[in-house]
């Protein structure tokens, strides 16, 4: 027996191929303007408080917020999206103390690789450089991945397609226009991001009714909010951990470092981007907790779908793609832009290493 879909194949293809290319062109055309290593590594040192701050965000929320934090709030409760959520936002904070400092010190540099390279061991350097590369393309097969899946479920494309027309789109304008391209579609993607956000919350309020609420998930669910539930705190600490820590290796987090205009602009936009990334992974762990509630049976990883997708499924399915491919080609312009300035930076002394 075949599966139904919510949308078709040929609907859920067309919007993947528009979206990208809507995306990609908007890239190359602003970034002709801005032509030059200093552009394509750093934007030149002069990117402003709103764009460096839509970009921090939508770099760092990725396609993983619509499976991650709801699939592990189904088993580790609400320790493991208080876990989430702090681990996806500590690395601005950590930058606030961290990026000055960096900035002052290496103030013509655009890579933390350039940094540990100066002040210590050749060992802890080649460590540094290989651990970067490779959290960096694990990310980048995770993401496109992960939309792909995504997709798939929604419409039955295979999942190589979905991730062959994303990865074209997006090395064609960020290998182009590097930074100054993947800040600029940031800035766009992260509004779209947090209008479609705001569109899901008010669906999912309006499906679930009191059901989205703390006192549901005590009354279905009352060990996932136990404070003696041991789980709660053990996979909190390992998210918090896994998350924040991976991070901190981010390339294109310390691209955007040395891309600040300021320190006094890179301080509040850190501040700022932890504010809104912290709620939102919330929300989207507290999703979990409500499906695991209402069904016992869900699949983890299709939690916030499970609620979303109940009624109006056309419409929000078409709602979920875009939101999905926002956030994977957000985060993957990001990722490829920074595997490629490592490699423009720091090429030589990568072909050097033993």
């Amino acid at each position: 027996m075949d599966k139904t879909y919510f949308i078709s194949q040929t609907t859920s293809l067309t919007l993947v191929i528009i979206i990208s290319l809507i995306f990609t062109f908007l890239g190359l055309a602003y970034s002709k303007k801005f032509q030059g290593l200093n552009n394509y590594l750093i934007a030149n040192r002069n990117i402003s408080f709103f764009s460096l701050t839509t970009s921090l965000v939508a770099s760092a929320l990725g396609a993983w917020i619509l499976f991650g934090p709801a699939s592990a709030a189904t088993w580790g409760g609400i320790g493991a999206v208080i876990g989430y959520a702090l681990g996806a936002a500590f690395p601005m904070i950590f930058l606030i103390f961290l990026g000055k400092k960096i900035r002052t010190e290496l103030p013509k540099g655009s890579t933390l690789i350039e940094f540990i390279r100066k002040k210590f061991s050749k060992s802890l350097f080649k460590l540094i450089l290989l651990m970067t590369i490779f959290y960096m393309f694990v990310f980048l097969c995770a993401e496109v991945t992960a939309v792909s899946i995504l997709i798939n479920y929604i419409s039955g494309t295979e999942l190589w397609i979905t991730a062959l027309i994303i990865l074209i789109a997006t090395l064609t304008y960020t290998l182009y226009g590097g930074l100054r391209a993947s800040i600029f579609t940031d800035n766009i993607q992260m509004i779209v991001i947090l209008v479609l956000l705001l569109i899901s919350v008010f669906y999912l309020k309006s499906f679930t009714g009191d059901q989205f609420s703390f006192s549901y998930i005590k009354e279905k669910s009352p060990h996932l909010l136990s404070g003696s539930y041991l789980p709660s705190y053990t996979s909190g600490l390992t998210f918090f951990i896994a998350v924040a820590a991976t991070n901190l290796f981010h390339q294109g987090n310390w691209q955007r470092v040395y891309a600040a205009r300021n320190n006094e602009i890179l301080k509040k936009s850190l501040i700022v981007s932890a504010i809104i990334i912290i709620p939102i992974v919330f929300f989207m762990g507290f999703s979990g907790l409500v499906a695991v509630s209402v069904d016992p049976k869900v699949i983890p990883d299709l939690g916030f779908f499970s609620l979303l997708l109940k009624e109006q499924t056309e419409l929000l399915s078409l709602i979920i793609i875009i939101l999905g491919l926002a956030l994977t080609i957000s985060t993957v312009d990001t990722l490829v832009n920074a595997i490629s300035s490592l490699i423009i930076v720091d090429g030589e002394s990568i072909l050097s290493i033993d």
